[in-house]
């Protein structure tokens, strides 16, 4: 029998319009232990060469809504400044269309919940892993 009482998050970011993880991403973890209580910030972490963050916090016992912030904006703007920018050139304002993306999840004590983040310069997608 498990005697784990929390949950656990992972995450990993893949960079659609270029086929490849999404390194340098800062992401942030928090937590809370009901809809109306207050966000409680757990720290957070950067995606590694391989888009994934392996050393973020562990949760605390109770938390049953989750949050990942996401930093994009620094990540594609060092992609644009690399010229790897994969977006067509008439689009590129010069701003970043999405700088943040959060994502808010319900979770159960004993389950673990990866959340890949599928993203690209004009839009993202995200889903519960295995």
């Amino acid at each position: 029998m498990s005697t784990d009482t929390t949950a656990s998050v992972s995450t990993h970011i893949l960079d659609t319009s270029a086929g490849r993880p999404a390194e340098g991403v800062a992401v942030r973890l928090s937590a809370r232990p009901g809809r109306h209580a207050a966000w409680q910030d757990l720290g957070g972490s950067a995606t590694d060469a391989d888009g994934r963050c392996k050393d973020l916090p562990a949760l605390p016992e109770g938390t049953t809504q989750v949050r990942l912030d996401f930093e994009v904006e620094p990540y594609f703007l060092k992609k644009k400044a690399e010229a790897q920018q994969d977006a067509p050139a008439h689009r590129d304002s010069g701003a970043v269309f999405f700088p943040e993306v959060a994502i808010t999840f319900a979770v159960a004590a004993g389950e673990h919940y990866h959340v890949p983040l599928l993203l690209n310069p004009f839009g993202y997608s995200v889903y519960r892993g295995s």
